[in-house]
């Protein structure tokens, strides 16, 4: 496959080797033959807007420019964040959304998501939880925004 959309349905976007990427969905995985920022660019431009554009959104609404969570699709709340800097080969993507709960393993974390699916990462409870709490933050100011509430 060479052109994926993220939907409501992504859980996650990991690099695998020659540049492309597996993408878990609920009820699929599929292969792509983008690196996982291709598709995190892709889909922020299908969805009206440039991933750069989604980047400077964040830092204005959250002040986060390094490691930054996106807004994909503002409308549905899709908000993906990167596991490590977005310039990094071995970055992988996650949905807020499609989070049931995460917690430590022994070196490293790993998610639950809401249909049951465990997804291990190579990165430390700590980093994770940093980006989960950011990846809320940018949704709590989405949904006060939407309900036309100031956030400051």
């Amino acid at each position: 496959m060479s052109t994926y959309e993220i939907s409501a349905e992504t859980l996650a976007i990991i690099p695998i080797e020659n540049f492309c990427s597996k993408v878990i969905e609920k009820d699929n995985t599929l292969i792509v033959k983008k690196t996982p920022m291709q598709i995190i660019e892709d889909s922020c431009s299908f969805f009206g807007s440039s991933y750069l554009g989604r980047a400077k959104g964040t830092k204005k609404l959250i002040g986060v420019s390094h490691k930054a969570p996106v807004i994909i699709e503002e409308s549905k709340e899709i908000i993906f964040f990167p596991t490590s800097s977005p310039r990094l080969y071995e970055c992988c993507w996650v949905s807020l959304k499609n989070i049931d709960k995460y917690k430590k393993q022994e070196k490293n974390a790993s998610i639950l998501f809401k249909n049951g699916l465990v997804l291990e990462l190579s990165i430390s409870f700590g980093s994770l939880d940093n980006q989960v709490l950011r990846a809320t933050r940018l949704e709590s100011v989405l949904r006060s925004r939407k309900l036309n509430k100031t956030a400051f």
